[in-house]
């Protein structure tokens, strides 16, 4: 087992769970932890005690309302997404196709928001989920207005691939990022899905700083790009005022 501090122990616990095991079993919490028994068992009772995780009657173990109610408070999750929602809103009954709104967490977005029509195209994500920021629309977005210098670091390391149209190529990346820094916009096709296409915009906040991303994500086969860039737009520049961005003070 790695030898860990008490704060790296309990972070360890909370980490073992994930979209793909939000359930588990205390011996589960253990071995995903790299934690003894022993141990995993003290910690997993403080964090219940404080309501971080709750037992069910079959003894799994679940996120806890209490941690949901503390990240509530992140100015780049619930709160961002509340005053989100209604742009993203309109967005969505201009496309009726999915909507999404996502920020950036070191080399990956993190979806804050899905609104998804019944007849709208898979995909695979949900809120809270993760993806590399060169495979998706709002990474795209993101990752065209990050500092040069991590821009530089991301390009030259390994990018995974997801479809045979993921761009892997540094300079081919490279170029993409300066498209959307002249644009505005980010176009992202079938990079995660070969049947997806998605258009992002850049959210900015007080100070003009990229903060966030939205898009729309439809079919590949019939996308109207032209059409979809405009309405993206919208969203993405009402949401930055809301957040209290003024481009004609700058």
């Amino acid at each position: 087992m790695t030898t860990l501090s008490a704060p790296e122990r309990l972070l360890a616990v909370l980490a073992a769970f994930d979209h793909e095991h939000p359930a588990l079993s205390l011996t589960d919490i253990s071995r995903r932890a790299g934690l003894t028994l022993t141990t995993a068992h003290r910690l997993v009772g403080a964090l219940t005690e404080w309501g971080a995780l709750e037992r069910d009657e079959e003894g799994v173990y679940h996120v806890g309302l209490r941690l949901w109610e503390v990240a509530a408070l992140a100015p780049r999750g619930l709160a961002l997404r509340q005053i989100a929602l209604p742009y993203l809103e309109d967005l969505y009954e201009a496309t009726h196709e999915n909507v999404q709104l996502a920020v950036r967490d070191g080399s990956e977005v993190v979806y804050i928001e899905w609104i998804s029509g019944r007849s709208a195209v898979g995909v695979r994500i949900q809120v809270g989920a993760r993806w590399p920021l060169h495979a998706t629309g709002v990474g795209l977005a993101l990752l065209a207005h990050c500092d040069p210098s991590f821009q530089e670091a991301y390009c030259e390391s390994l990018l995974a691939a997801f479809t045979p149209y993921t761009v892997t190529d540094p300079v081919r990346l490279r170029r993409e990022l300066a498209e959307v820094r002249h644009t505005g916009v980010a176009v992202s096709s079938r990079q995660v899905t070969d049947d997806a296409l998605s258009v992002a915009a850049p959210v900015r906040g007080t100070g003009g700083s990229v903060i966030a991303a939205v898009s729309v994500v439809v079919p590949h086969v019939d996308a109207q790009v032209p059409v979809l860039i405009p309405a993206v737009r919208v969203a993405a520049r009402g949401i930055s005022r809301a957040l209290g961005w003024r481009p004609e003070a700058r």
